[in-house]
């Protein structure tokens, strides 16, 4: 089969590697019919997640037909058309059992865990396409894929609904709905949100839904912009305004209820601690991650108010305002999405038509174009703001 995989920093390409096989009893096959490139597969091509082996195959935002499934699957048979989370559950283990999926304690092989529990503590659950630290396991951005404990986390979706109003049902949606969720939103509540890609943009509808009263969206791209303001939003331009001060305009001397950092570990801007931070982490050694929004976030938000963080952090940073967030009485939510939590409820907002999925999308590609888009998606974010790959 096709599919992309990773030769190193900025060095994607299209190969001819082998099909996918049934490994496991409850695996299936899927012929992938639509699948999609994350912010965070930047963080892959950029190289700032350590784990990843010359060869490996990206992706893990996608969605297909059932092919073949293991004899212990009883959920799913082939012409099944499904959506894929992105993160691989057991649905079994304590975390599953608790609701928490995106901490499961069986999906990452134990040959693979050793790593992220050194760097985290405990090992990190399995996902598609997104280093050995995750369990190494291949990409969705492919013509097939294998996924494992294929009984509990794929969602089927009904005949007539096209694929790219659903297929952000992978990640994107969930992780901007959790965003929200975490942000801990009352009634009439004003939400500022730093990020107007697409985690950012899909949080700025979820907030909405919610019931905010008010939702701030920070960016410097006109286009996400106007995508914000599209949605609802307020926009504010960083090039152009004091982040912290406008807030303070906006909500007379108050500052925001919640705040979401849907920016994560690359950060962008000229402020004096993101150019120290940048210079960090090219040593690889003394940072990892460039977490200015963090930072402003936890500065900017109320008293007593909640920061939020669906962006990704892979590593270790310094000048973290924890006396900030100690004396403002801070409540701060984060992790990997729950995915397979939200997907019957978010799968009914989109039949109900009461979300648009579809309208961030900029570019659709076949696979073979997926570098292009990699490419185009680092270096031109202002006009490509979601790209959708086509195999076959």
């Amino acid at each position: 089969m096709r599919a992309l995989t990773w030769h190193g920093k900025q060095n994607v390409q299209v190969d001819t590697v082998p099909d996918p096989q049934i490994v496991n009893p409850r695996d299936a096959i899927i012929r992938i019919t639509a699948t999609a490139i994350c912010g965070s597969d930047l963080h892959l091509y950029d190289s700032m997640i350590p784990g990843m082996s010359n060869g490996d195959i990206l992706g893990h935002e996608f969605m297909g037909i059932v092919e073949e499934v293991g004899p212990a699957n009883t959920t799913l048979k082939p012409g099944d058309r499904v959506v894929v989370p992105f993160v691989i559950a057991c649905g079994q283990c304590f975390f599953c059992d608790h609701k928490m999926p995106a901490a499961c304690d069986n999906s990452n092989p134990a040959e693979k865990a050793d790593a992220s529990e050194i760097a985290y503590g405990y090992a990190m659950t399995g996902a598609f396409g997104y280093s050995h630290l995750t369990g190494g396991y291949a990409g969705g951005q492919a013509e097939y894929a294998r996924v494992p404990y294929s009984d509990y986390g794929p969602i089927k979706i009904p005949d007539g609904i096209e694929d790219e109003r659903v297929l952000f049902l992978s990640d994107i949606f969930p992780t901007g709905w959790m965003a929200a969720e975490n942000a801990q939103i009352q009634p009439g509540d004003t939400v500022a949100i730093w990020g107007c890609g697409p985690v950012g943009l899909f949080a700025i509808k979820s907030a909405i839904l919610m019931g905010a009263g008010r939702v701030i969206a920070i960016d410097h791209h006109p286009r996400r912009l106007e995508l914000a303001r599209q949605n609802g939003a307020e926009v504010l331009n960083y090039h152009e305004v004091q982040v912290r001060e406008a807030l303070r305009e906006m909500t007379a001397g108050i500052g925001p209820d919640s705040c979401i950092d849907a920016v994560g570990m690359e950060a962008h801007g000229f402020s004096p601690d993101n150019i120290v931070d940048a210079i960090k982490q090219e040593t690889k050694i003394l940072g990892t991650d460039r977490p200015h929004v963090l930072r402003e976030t936890i500065m900017a938000v109320r008293k007593g108010g909640t920061v939020s963080v669906p962006g990704v952090y892979g590593g270790v940073a310094d000048k973290w305002p924890i006396g900030a967030f100690m004396e403002k009485g801070l409540t701060l939510k984060t992790g990997q999405t729950h995915v397979q939590n939200y997907l019957p409820q978010l799968l009914e907002l989109i039949l109900e038509g009461r979300i648009d999925t579809t309208d961030l999308i900029s570019h659709r590609l076949p696979l073979e174009q997926a570098a292009e888009g990699y490419k185009n998606f680092k270096e031109n974010q202002n006009e490509w703001t979601k790209v959708v790959l086509k195999p076959g």
